[in-house]
């Protein structure tokens, strides 16, 4: 009975221990300054023109992230990745299995409403920033 109820109460003030601790957030990246579409001023209801746009180039913790979008028929249709962190082979490693998973993700939801790849965060902000800023000046 008494291991039992040793057991009960440490269990409890695990979980509050658990609960009471507050997820780790991590530094803001800086926001890239928007720039004018090359195509003018988007009209609602009208789609965005065909065409390759270049995104911002990001600068994150480990380097600089940049893609550029093509869109067909005012959708997404591919994503070429111009600079990723590649200081060092870890950097080459992360950047090697999340910018193809991030592309896929991108172009299956054609946007940039896309979720971080885990272990890829700073990478995977960057990315999304850039395409974000791609799929702007397209009109998108």
């Amino acid at each position: 009975m008494r291991r039992a109820v040793l057991t009960a109460a440490s269990t409890s003030a695990l979980v509050v221990l658990l609960l009471s601790l507050k997820p780790h957030h991590p530094a803001a990246l800086p926001a890239a300054a928007p720039e004018p579409s090359p195509t003018g001023t988007r009209h609602p209801g009208t789609r965005p023109a065909d065409g390759t746009y270049t995104g911002s180039p990001i600068p994150t913790r480990y380097g600089t992230v940049q893609v550029a979008a093509t869109l067909k028929g005012g959708r997404l249709t591919a994503v070429k990745v111009l600079q990723v962190p590649s200081d060092n082979g870890r950097d080459q490693e992360i950047a090697g299995y999340a910018v193809p998973r991030l592309t896929q993700e991108a172009l299956s939801v054609h946007g940039a409403a896309i979720d971080a790849v885990s272990g890829a965060s700073y990478t995977s902000a960057g990315y999304i920033q850039s395409l974000q800023s791609a799929l702007d000046r397209a009109g998108a």
